[in-house]
């Protein structure tokens, strides 16, 4: 059952008081929590999910990681362009050595502002694994 207008108006009525008569004081916590309103925030969950979730899962868009990644390596003055797709591997596909492998990994952090761990790094061998370690990354921007 939900307070009649007139009980609503009587607490409103109370809660002025309080905080009238409090001002003089050292605020309470009952006056502190009846001044303030509640704010509106956004809450970002970091817990597991299933398979069916796992796009729902990533910070960045996939596609959005993709193009940029993909411009990234085309930009890579040791890469041929026209060779560069989703999938390519990095020495396979790319002729890259161990190197330029690793320079291309710095590369794709200066793009998105995130730091990756070297054993991360290492794991990172074509296009398709770095847009999918950075789509997963909560700090990348």
């Amino acid at each position: 059952m939900f307070p009649s207008s007139a009980a609503r108006t009587a607490a409103s009525r109370l809660a002025t008081r309080v905080l009238v008569s409090s001002s003089s004081r050292a605020p309470s916590v009952a006056a502190a929590s009846v001044a303030q309103q509640p704010s509106l925030m956004a809450v970002r969950y970091f817990a597991s999910v299933s398979a069916n979730e796992y796009v729902m899962s990533t910070f960045l868009p996939p596609a959005e990681v993709q193009e940029r990644i993909l411009t990234v390596v085309k930009n890579f003055d040791k890469v041929d362009p026209t060779k560069v797709t989703a999938t390519s591997k990095f020495s396979e596909d790319l002729g890259l050595d161990s190197l330029d492998a690793v320079e291309m990994v710095m590369a794709i952090e200066d793009e998105f502002a995130i730091e990756i761990p070297d054993a991360e790094a290492d794991r990172i061998a074509s296009v398709s694994d770095a847009v999918e370690y950075v789509a997963g990354h909560p700090m990348a921007k």
